[in-house]
């Protein structure tokens, strides 16, 4: 099942969604066939230039959204609040690029509408996500912030290109739970989804204006598709550190380019981003997966368990054995 669209000002995906799956949509609220699947799409305005799509579903088939570029400048602002524990694809250039490490974390991504995408859920995957359209004057109002830092300037101006990804912590992803769980038949529930959905905004340009103030360069589609190839390239093994030299040569970049874009798109430099992902998939293990310390040690690289001890220290505040067995 393939949706494919230009992104330009008046789209309305829940009504591309009605047509594909040939299911009736009323009151902006769309409910999958038992042919098709289960759950809904639905859609929540704000005005003209704030809206929400909600999607909460399981498919018979796999999903594929693409996204073509706008094929005129516009400033719709797209945030993608994806939490799940289900794998999601993006596809360049038709290779798959996982966008998440072996623990499935949950992710935000903003980006303008023009950059092409591509988006494959898998056939039985419980997929929970929101996508905010928000028009770059609208979320300056939203936002009302004095003084912002590069990060926020870029994603407010009219003429920016940007992809930047976040995570999303536990407390967005209750928030995020919570918007998808309201019961839309009362009318002054919309009101409370806005109120949520601004919370939830909060939180995430709190930790955008965290960023380092440095000047942001516009992004290209190709220069986006290299950087997802280099995310993936990171996180598939998480035992050896990246090197920088084979990273750019994959990414057809200097080295100082793709540092720079990787830094400015991921909020990090690329080893620290790698360590971060080394000890959350570290967490996640001997938490989920009950391995002891020594076990999960080695199996990320660590041929000293102490460096192992102190680098999950530095980021938890504990050691791996007290935090396995909290």
């Amino acid at each position: 099942m393939i949706i494919e669209f230009t992104a330009a000002p008046g789209f309305d995906f829940i009504t591309r969604f009605e047509k594909l799956i040939n299911a009736p949509l009323r009151d902006n609220f769309l409910q999958i066939p038992s042919t098709v699947g289960t759950g809904y799409v639905r859609k929540v305005g704000f005005g003209e230039d704030f809206k929400l799509t909600i999607h909460h579903y399981n498919l018979r088939e796999d999903l594929i959204i693409k996204r073509n570029p706008a094929e005129k400048a516009n400033d719709i602002r797209t945030l993608f609040f994806y939490n799940n524990t289900e794998d999601l694809e993006v596809r360049c250039n038709n290779e798959a690029n996982r966008l998440f490490a072996p623990k499935k974390e949950s992710l935000i991504i903003l980006s303008t509408n023009d950059l092409r995408t591509e988006i494959r859920f898998p056939a039985g995957s419980n997929i929970h996500y929101m996508v905010v359209g928000i028009t770059a004057n609208r979320l300056r109002s939203v936002l009302s912030i004095e003084n912002p830092n590069d990060t926020i300037k870029t994603i407010v101006a009219e003429d920016a290109s940007f992809l930047f990804f976040e995570s999303l912590n536990p407390e967005m992803q209750l928030l995020l739970k919570n918007i998808v769980s309201v019961d839309m038949n009362s009318p002054m529930n919309t009101f409370y989804v806005q109120i949520k959905v601004q919370e939830l905004m909060y939180l995430l340009f709190t930790k955008l204006s965290l960023r380092e103030n440095t000047p942001i360069k516009n992004i290209n589609s190709n220069d986006a598709e290299k950087l997802l190839v280099i995310r993936n390239e990171i996180l598939i093994d998480l035992s050896t550190p990246p090197v920088i030299s084979k990273l750019a040569a994959i990414a057809s970049m200097s080295e100082t380019k793709l540092k720079q874009l990787f830094k400015q798109t991921f909020g990090d430099t690329i080893y620290n981003y790698f360590q971060k992902a080394r000890m959350e998939e570290a967490a996640f293990l001997l938490k989920q997966a009950k391995h002891s310390v020594a076990e999960v040690g080695y199996e990320l690289g660590y041929s000293n368990l102490s460096h192992f001890s102190k680098f999950f220290q530095k980021q938890y505040g504990v050691t791996p054995k007290k935090f396995s067995s909290t």
